[in-house]
């Protein structure tokens, strides 16, 4: 039939396909696609059934790999907020990424914050066999995780397990904190202050590093230099009129960390209102380095940047290292540094 001749055509080749054009045995072909080539087969054998398959267009079928391997080459990765925020991007492509390079592929599924939506998330992707889940968070804090977690390998990404059960990828908050008010030190500042901030372990943990950093120069962070008002461009703007309005020059702070980048953009908008220059009165640093926003505000923001797309490379290497390996990966916290990024907000301390 004619129609069986075109469909005959474009149907996808098949490894048997392969070995005939490669004038070689099925299990041969199978060797080389499966891993197994080395000690089995010679070099000149192995070019020649890649060169065919090249030539066909093969591709070895995932599925029937995945079977014999009790694996699909497929993970899971449950958020929470992350598709509605500036920073998925980072984190999802680093997840991705590390995971094609390793022949898996990712299927995310975003909760919106439910945890019947992500129990039931966690649900659907074991049903679908996956070999491992990563859970990740939209911000650093203490999880309650999905039932059904410890059924699989399970890795977790900008966050930390309640109960301390499963390893987890985090930012070193800390060591971020202490670096953003460094830069400010080095430049000759030494009446600093910190705009901004939640009752988070975030806010915790960068206060933390603010200090350690103060106390390198002899200094000590006073109860009035610390205005906790929150993650939004208005908190910021009004923790700049506390710490800035009104007060001699004498005594103002000469350089403000900020709690993340809106924050230091709403620090920014009070400082003009004030008729302080930046840096020349005022120098800011940023935490977060947002993604089309830190560059572009007027001077563009020093910042500290968090290791979003690291997180995703590492907890995915992690995971996957535990599925090859057929074990449960360690149970223990990865921090990972936050980067500086340095730009136009920071400059020498005022006279």
């Amino acid at each position: 039939m004619a129609g069986s001749g075109e469909g005959a055509g474009r149907r996808r080749p098949t490894s048997r396909d392969v070995a005939r054009l490669a004038g070689v045995s099925h299990t041969a072909v199978s060797f080389v696609f499966n891993g197994r080539a080395e000690g089995n087969l010679s070099a000149e054998t192995q070019a020649r059934i890649r060169d065919a398959a090249e030539r066909l267009n093969y591709r070895p079928n995932a599925v029937a790999r995945g079977l014999r391997r009790r694996r699909t080459a497929v993970i899971g990765m449950v958020t929470d907020h992350i598709a509605s925020t500036p920073f998925a991007g980072a984190l999802l492509r680093g997840a991705m990424r590390t995971a094609w390079e390793r022949q898996h592929l990712v299927l995310t599924v975003d909760s919106a914050g439910s945890p019947e939506r992500e129990d039931a998330a966690v649900a659907e992707l074991l049903d679908r066999r996956v070999d491992g889940i990563i859970y990740a968070a939209m911000s650093l804090r203490r999880a309650r995780l999905p039932a059904g977690l410890d059924q699989c390998h399970t890795v977790l990404a900008n966050c930390l397990p309640a109960d301390g059960s499963l390893p987890a990828v985090i930012p070193s908050e800390r060591a971020g904190g202490r670096a953003a008010a460094r830069l400010l030190i080095d430049a000759g500042h030494r009446r600093l202050a910190l705009a901004g901030g939640l009752d988070d372990i975030a806010s915790g943990e960068r206060l933390r590093g603010y200090r350690d950093a103060l106390r390198t120069v002899g200094l000590r962070a006073a109860p009035e230099t610390i205005v906790r008002t929150g993650g939004e461009i208005a908190s910021g703007y009004q923790a700049a009129l506390q710490l800035l309005r009104g007060v001699p020059a004498g005594r103002r702070p000469t350089g403000i960390v900020c709690y993340n980048d809106r924050v230091a953009a709403g620090v920014l908008l009070a400082a003009a209102r004030l008729g302080l220059s930046v840096p020349g009165e005022l120098s800011l640093v940023g935490y977060d380095d947002q993604e089309h926003m830190a560059a572009f505000l007027d001077p563009p923001l020093t910042t500290v940047a968090l290791p979003h797309e690291a997180m995703g490379e590492v907890a995915t290497g992690l995971l996957l290292d535990a599925v090859e390996a057929g074990t449960p990966p360690r149970v223990e916290t990865t921090a990972l540094p936050c980067p500086v990024v340095a730009r136009g907000s920071v400059g020498p301390a005022p006279d």
